[in-house]
């Protein structure tokens, strides 16, 4: 916290009382980043002596506790300790109902992120179910970084991809929905599917392993899976995801592993940062190698 204190005062930065309008979540547009994706940040307790947050992604993608926040006004600077040589401090200022930000050469934009009040409550309805890989080609995907490789090929009836692929996005969005998919990934590898292109259902190769928020099944970095119900690397698996409004429930290989979990907002996998329209299915490409041979989404209606 010295170092960040340090930095505001040479910035000239008072410490006065903050605004308490920066509280809330506040989900955020780049310029630049290289990955084409999105943040999100929580504020809470500004107005406060003690005011704290949330942000994704510092380090690894993850849902990180902010370490240094500091308030004046209208104006939030926020950091995190030095990890690996680096110390990265974002700064932003309210402006209407945005708050506008800097981090190195990028600019960012916040938007409040809206209250969805869908509930799954057991009256949605489902409707035709939805081939998104029809075991042929890739009709209906696209590369996520236009200007990369795709990295994906088909095979007997089997997407796969290469080493650092390109991530794949529908061309089409979706709301609320059940995802039936079949996978398979190999050894120390690791992969995720992307909902509505904001919310990562983590797929990772960690048979026999305690459940944590970044092992199969967990809505990633957010909330664990109950169990670890993986396969062994080369066997297939089964996901069965629920999506309403901002809950989700996973069934892995048969097991019920998140029941009607909240979303509490963005994960790292986030490319779509307008939380109350459809968004894109993303199968990540970019980490390990895995396999799909089987994505059916039903839309779920009232």
């Amino acid at each position: 916290m010295r170092i960040l204190l340090s930095l505001l005062c040479c910035a000239g930065f008072s410490f006065a009382a903050g605004n308490p309008k920066l509280n809330g979540r506040w989900d955020i547009t780049v310029t630049n980043e290289p990955r084409h994706r999105v943040w999100w940040l929580e504020l809470e307790g500004v107005g406060t002596a003690n005011p704290k947050g949330k942000f994704v992604s510092a380090y690894a993608g993850d849902m990180n506790v902010i370490d240094e926040l500091a308030v004046d006004g209208d104006e939030v600077t926020f950091g995190f300790k030095p990890r690996g040589g680096g110390h990265p401090v974002y700064k932003a200022k309210l402006v209407g109902n945005k708050l506008e930000g800097t981090f190195n050469k990028m600019t960012w934009v916040g938007v409040r992120a809206p209250k969805i009040n869908e509930i799954d409550d057991g009256t949605w309805k489902k409707g035709k179910p939805v081939a998104l890989f029809n075991g042929k080609d890739m009709s209906g995907w696209k590369a996520l970084i236009p200007d990369r490789e795709l990295g994906w090929v088909v095979k007997d009836g089997i997407l796969t991809n290469q080493p650092k692929a390109n991530n794949l996005i529908t061309e089409a969005k979706y709301w609320n929905y059940e995802l039936h998919a079949e996978y398979r990934v190999g050894e120390h590898s690791n992969s995720g599917i992307g909902l509505r292109g904001r919310y990562e259902i983590q797929i990772l190769e960690d048979f026999g392993r305690p459940p944590n928020t970044h092992t199969n099944g967990a809505l990633y970095s957010r909330v664990a899976p109950k169990v670890n119900a993986s396969r062994k690397a080369g066997e297939w698996q089964t996901y069965e995801i629920r999506l309403v409004g901002m809950t989700v429930t996973v069934t892995l290989n048969g097991v019920k592993v998140l029941d009607k979990v909240e979303i509490e907002g963005l994960t790292a996998v986030a490319v779509d940062a307008n939380e109350g329209e459809p968004g894109p299915l993303i199968l990540q490409g970019d980490h390990g190698s895995v396999e799909f041979r089987k994505l059916v989404l039903t839309p779920l209606t009232r």
